[in-house]
Formats: C-alpha cells, structure tokens, sequence
C-alpha cells in the first residue's frame, strides 16, 4: 500500500504547475538536497482539491505497516506558503540541511599553521633583514617565518646582511611551530644536500674545492656547506709555520673522514698534493730520455750529492757530477732553492730513479784551449797526481797536462815523488796544446831554464878613460 501512495503522490506532482519546479532549481543551487522535493510537495499541498488531499490521508492512515515513509511525512508537514521569497526557501533549506553556503574567502585555500610539522620544507621571500634574524614571508600561509642568524650559516656570521638580502627566496625548514610565526632553518637544508653530496665524492674518492674561512688553533676552517676541518699536519706536504696567508684562499682538498651523524668532516690539502707528486712521477718516469736537458730545482744537499726537483721527481746529481773541477763539498757549488739545468744520464723506473749532471750543461774546460792557453807560454799549475811516467798538473779548472817525467829535473830522478809532492805549486812551460785529443804537454825543467836571467855585458862607449875602470884600484898602491 505503501508504494501505491508514493506513486499516487508522484502522479500529482507531475500534473502541478512550473512555480514549484523552479522553486526546486533554485534550492540545488544552494547545495540544499532534498530527496523527496520538498517545493513540489509544498505547491501540491497547497493546489490539491480537498477530496483528493483526504483520500490521500486515508490511505497513508489506514497503511498496513503503520509506518510512514519520508516522502509521507514531508506530504503532511510541508507548510510552506507557494508566495515564500527566495530567501524564506534559502533559510528552509540551511535548516533542513544544517550547512552554510562557503564565502569566495573561505573557498580560497589558506595553510593554517597546525597543517606545519617539525621538519617541513616551505619556501619563501626574505622581506626583512635585521641584525640577528630575517624574517621570512612563507608561501600559502599566513604567518611570517623567522630566519634566526644561528640558523644560516655553518659558519660564524657577525650580521644576516652579510649573507642575506631583502627580495632573496629560499628553502627552508621548520624547526619549530609557534601560535605566531614559524621558526626556519636556512643551515640545514644546506647541510642535508652538502652532506649527501659530500658521501658520493667520498665513496668515489673524488677531491673537493672549498675557501679557508678561518684559522683555529691546529688548523684550517673551510665552508663545504658544512663545517670542513683541515689539520695543520694535513695542509701542506712539509712543515707550515704560519698560515696567515691560507685564510680565502681557494684550495683543493681530499675527504679523509666523513660522518654525517656526528657532523664530523676532516679534509686533506697534503694528501693531494702527495697524489699529485705521484702522479707527476711517473709520466717523468715514462718520458724522460737519456740525454734530456731538463730545469729543476735543488732541493735538498748531501755529502755525496745533490737532488734536484725536475717537476715530481728528485734526481741526484752526484758531487763528481756538480762540476769540471774537484768539488770538496757540494755546498761549495749549489744551495737548497737555487734553479739549475741538467742533463739527464740514466733513468730507472723500476727503482724510480734518475741521475743528473750539472757539469755536463756547462761549457768544457777544453773549449777555446788554445785560446786560454798558448804554447810556449810559462804558468802556474798545481800537482794533482804522481804516475810513474811523470806528474799531472792543473792548469786550468778541470785542464790537466802532463809533465813527463824527463821534463821534472835537470838531474837524473828515478820517480817523480822524488822532487815532486801531490798539492804543490809549480810553474812550468807549455811545450804543446792539442784541443781535439784534450791534451797538454807541460815542462817545469825548461820552466826553470827560462826563468835564470843571462849575464850581459855593459855596452862600450867612446872616448872612456883608464882611471874610470881601474881608479879605485890604484889608489891601494899610493
């Protein structure tokens, strides 16, 4: 029975006016819903003859369930007159419903400062710098960011002008939810990538570059995003003792210890530069050739030599190697720093060696002998050593002759060690200079000849008297 009441009512509403339908159009505009049309039933109620309107009350009555359906109950209690304003229906519907039309403010999305956790990355526009903080305008929200000054850098900042502008955007992190404003972080957003970033050239032993913003106590404070700490004994490959002049300069370092969770980060300029030397080493060792003249620099001195610095490697120039002459000590010829070329005459690179001379890049003794030396010519030279054929003297740096050992003495000698002894000085006279086959032959008898001055006779002269040649004599006879 029950359903042939609704269709009954169904069949009603259809035979009605427009007004109601209209009335319905405009209530689902204001989001009110009403399943059972209540404008329909209102104008129905109000047009139905009063047979029909009683015969429909019979039989919702007289129902076998004894229940009434929605669609029943609107048709007894629709009261609404068919000349309500468009407002009166508006107000019906707010009260059947229980909701309120959204204003255009409330339907424009707003961040409310709950929706905001600890550790949220938010954007925003510096638009105030002050002394110790920034205050930060955040994007789609209405409350304002504050940018502490212990919050943006790694490193120690004296004033957020000093690093930050007005009209500058960033990221940010919350670290801090307040009724009035958020608290950001500008350092950690800029430590989480400089610490994944760092983890990757770490684990592919890749070099990092990164300015000296200060100087502690044991060594060097860099910026890498986060705070780097270079050891002095980790700065260079030999010892620092001021290191005024690192701080802002741009220099290359390797990540020797790295542990983000405890924000630890040591760095190494030494171990570059020792990578480096290495490097440079062996392509030396590849391409330097026997006979190579190279430039380098002496770097350390020893008893028996000298090394010198030929761009990653250290050759040794041997003491017999540092000049023509004999060399006491090769203090005598070089010191550390001096810049000096040599030649190159053996390399080892298995052993990682290579032997140098100074003496072979320098003119010979023998160039232009005979021009520094003539024939006939009596010098001075000293014995260097005693053969039994004779005795070689020094003439010149590195410029030795023999003296043979018939050219020693006027007398018979049996060895030269007779009359001669290694160190002495003697002159002697040059019989021969041959410049081709660096030989020279020398004589200290004919050297000794030569310096005994012969007895000259006084020049005679006309019209001399007796008494002025025998005078003196006569006058022992008076």
């Amino acid at each position: 029975m029950l359903e042939n009441n609704q269709e009954h009512l169904r069949e009603l509403n259809n035979t009605e006016g427009q007004e109601p339908k209209v009335e319905e159009q405009e209530t689902k505009q204001k989001s009110v819903v009403d399943v059972t049309g209540e404008g329909e039933k209102t104008a129905t109620e109000q047009e139905t003859p009063a047979e029909e309107k009683s015969t429909v009350d019979e039989q919702v009555d007289t129902s076998d369930t004894g229940e009434r359906s929605p669609a029943e109950e609107n048709v007894e209690t629709a009261d609404v007159a068919p000349e309500a304003s468009f407002a009166d229906a508006e107000a019906a519907a707010e009260t059947t419903t229980g909701e309120e039309s959204p204003t255009t403010e409330e339907a424009m999305p707003e961040v409310d400062p709950q929706d905001f956790q600890v550790g949220d990355l938010v954007k925003g526009k510096v638009i105030r710098v002050e002394e110790k903080q920034a205050i930060v305008e955040v994007d789609d929200s209405k409350l304002d960011g504050i940018l502490p000054i212990s919050e943006i850098s790694p490193m120690h900042i004296d004033r957020v002008s000093d690093v930050l502008m007005e009209g500058e955007r960033l990221t940010l992190e919350v670290i801090k939810v307040e009724e009035d404003a958020l608290i950001l972080s500008k350092r950690r957003v800029t430590a989480r990538q400089a610490w994944k970033n760092l983890m990757e050239k770490f684990a592919a032993g890749e070099y990092i570059e990164a300015e000296v913003k200060d100087l502690v106590k044991g060594g060097l404070v860099v910026d890498v995003g986060v705070r780097g700490f270079v050891p002095a004994s980790l700065v260079e490959d030999y010892f620092v003792e001021d290191f005024s002049n690192y701080k802002g300069k741009t220099m290359t370092f390797k990540i020797v210890e790295i542990e983000p969770e405890n924000n630890r980060l040591i760095l190494s300029h030494r171990d570059v530069v020792l990578e480096e030397k290495e490097k440079r080493k062996k392509e030396l060792l590849a391409n330097t050739k026997v006979g190579d003249i190279l430039e380098g620099t002496v770097q350390r001195i020893t008893d028996f030599g000298a090394f010198v610095d030929i761009g990653g490697i250290d050759g040794l120039v041997h003491i017999s190697e540092l000049a023509h002459e004999h060399v006491e000590h090769p203090s005598d010829v070089v010191a550390v720093g001096d810049t000096v070329k040599v030649k190159v005459l053996n390399v080892d690179p298995e052993r990682e060696r290579i032997s140098l001379s100074i003496k072979e890049t320098l003119p010979g003794p023998w160039e232009n002998i005979n021009e520094k030396i003539k024939e006939g010519s009596i010098i001075e030279g000293t014995v260097k050593r005693l053969v039994s054929f004779g005795a070689f003297v020094e003439v010149l740096p590195g410029v030795e002759g023999l003296v043979h050992i018939s050219q020693i003495s006027h007398k018979h000698i049996g060895t030269p060690q007779e009359v001669l002894e290694v160190g002495q000085k003697v002159n002697v006279k040059v019989l021969s200079v041959n410049e081709k086959e660096k030989r020279i032959s020398l004589s200290i008898k004919e050297a000794e000849t030569s310096e005994e001055e012969p007895y000259e006779l006084p020049q005679e002269s006309s019209g001399f008297q007796l008494g002025e040649v025998i005078g003196d004599q006569l006058k022992k006879f008076k």
